[in-house]
């Protein structure tokens, strides 16, 4: 077995930082805690650390068995990600309200966190770093991502309104150029 690695763990960590983007998603959650009422940090974190081992270890399997390869699979996350992109953007609602239990889960620790870009990018990783390297890096943006959605209230007051709009704006730019981007690597488009 291999021992941890440091530099490993550290690369780990930016890369799903980065792909993960929960500083980016702050206008999402606190659009969907204004839709249900409350979010469960709690269960939205730990749901999604899990979603992401259980991944790291069988997804690529998992996949196979229903007969998708890793392209159709962020295809399909690429569609989920442009949608969500263009109600950030115009500013209009096109998914349908959930259940105030189910915010927690659905959106938000599947697909907004551990959406089709981590899972693949879990997958990626897996050929070029030790697994539990990997396995740091997802709980410590686990941990991180803990403590942005238990602190969406204090985040929402220092942005206020105006900043808010501008951030949702902004970021849905960035997430539909991440949407193309994932859907012509996979298109070949």
């Amino acid at each position: 077995m291999e021992n941890f690695n440091y530099n490993q763990i550290l690369s780990v960590t930016m890369i799903l930082f980065a792909i993960i983007d929960i500083l980016g998603s702050i206008p999402i959650v606190i659009s969907l805690r204004n839709k249900v009422g409350h979010i469960q940090s709690e269960k939205a974190s730990i749901v999604a650390l899990l979603l992401m081992i259980f991944f790291l270890f069988i997804g690529e399997e998992m996949l196979k068995i229903i007969g998708l390869d890793i392209s159709s699979f962020a295809i399909a996350g690429s569609v989920v990600i442009f949608i969500i992109a263009m109600e950030m953007i115009l500013g209009i609602n096109l998914f349908k309200e959930e259940a105030p239990e189910s915010a927690s889960i659905v959106p938000l620790a599947f697909p907004l966190i551990a959406g089709s870009g981590t899972l693949t990018t879990l997958l990626s990783l897996k050929s070029e770093y030790a697994t539990q390297n990997i396995i740091v890096g997802i709980i410590l943006n686990m941990i991180f991502v803990y403590i942005v959605l238990k602190n969406t209230i204090y985040l929402e007051k220092i942005l206020g309104k105006t900043g808010l709009n501008i951030m949702r704006k902004a970021f849905g730019i960035i997430l539909l150029a991440i949407a193309i981007k994932l859907f012509r690597n996979n298109t070949g488009l």
